[in-house]
């Protein structure tokens, strides 16, 4: 008897050890950096979130639900009438993190970060965008899409605060419109770009017609102005400067255009080619 009762003996110290063991180590928890954690003592949360660090829990009868309080990342979808009635469709990225010290109490009324981005983010994201859609009409949610992000940011924040979620940042991932806003659309564009090729138009002719008539009046001005010239004393010593000029400019020849003066204004002019040829033509025989 006594020897038996010493063979069960290492066996009873080492089962001993292995419970003490178990009892030491779920005695405490640790929190990693970008955690937090929420103690539940036979299923109850207590208050106060674990941040990081150890820390003793009760063992056997308590849990530790570990929440990670890094950036999350989610697209969320949204849809809304404008101002005009118009559909309206966004997809949102919205970068978050949840508040370390209330991550007891979305332990209590959400459970899982998944609850919280379906129950919460979701919905609060889709009222959030009615409300900047709704100030506006569809072409100003295209022209003042930064003013339409704002009133979304200011929105949202303002709703996801008390549920412990911090939102630092959203992006408009994508706006889409109706179909027949979208014709409605490029149709104005079309229309638009005529008109401007039209007014285009009709500024190159009106300025054509002006430099026409500019051209017009230059060359009235300078027949004006040889008219004066030849009508003025000394007008015929004009004619024969040009004439020599001319008769210089092709190699001292024979000019083609001699012009004669008679001793009046109006010089005599000959076209000797001419009249060379017209003597050729007579002196052949018929």
């Amino acid at each position: 008897m006594k020897s038996s009762t010493l063979n069960w003996s290492p066996v009873v110290l080492s089962f001993l050890a292995i419970v003490g063991l178990a009892l030491v180590t779920s005695s405490f928890v640790i929190i990693n950096p970008g955690q937090a954690g929420v103690l539940s003592i036979l299923g109850k949360s207590q208050d106060g979130a674990l941040l990081e660090g150890i820390h003793l829990k009760p063992p056997l009868v308590s849990t530790v639900d570990v929440y990670d309080v890094t950036v999350q990342k989610f697209e969320v979808p949204a849809q809304s009438s404008t101002k005009d009635l118009q559909d309206l469709s966004g997809r949102f990225a919205i970068n978050f993190r949840l508040d370390p010290n209330e991550v007891v109490n979305i332990r209590r009324t959400q459970g899982t970060l998944e609850n919280l981005v379906s129950k919460i983010v979701a919905p609060q994201t889709q009222e959030s965008f009615k409300i900047a859609a709704a100030r506006r009409t569809v072409e100003e949610a295209i022209t003042q899409r930064a003013e339409l992000k704002q009133d979304f940011d200011d929105a949202l924040t303002s709703r996801l605060d008390k549920y412990g979620i911090v939102v630092l940042d959203t992006s408009v991932v994508d706006l889409t419109f109706s179909t027949e806003f979208a014709k409605a659309v490029e149709d104005k564009q079309i229309a638009e770009q005529r008109a401007r090729r039209a007014v285009y138009i009709a500024q190159e002719a009106e300025q054509e017609a002006q430099a026409e008539i500019n051209r017009a009046k230059g060359r009235a001005e300078a027949q004006r102005l040889i008219a004066e010239t030849l009508k003025a004393k000394g007008g015929a010593l004009v004619l024969q400067k040009e004439a020599i000029e001319a008769w210089k400019d092709g190699g001292a020849q024979v000019p083609r255009v001699l012009v004669v003066g008679s001793g009046s204004d109006v010089p005599f002019i000959l076209d000797l080619q001419r009249t060379e040829a017209e003597d050729g033509a007579i002196a052949q025989p018929g």
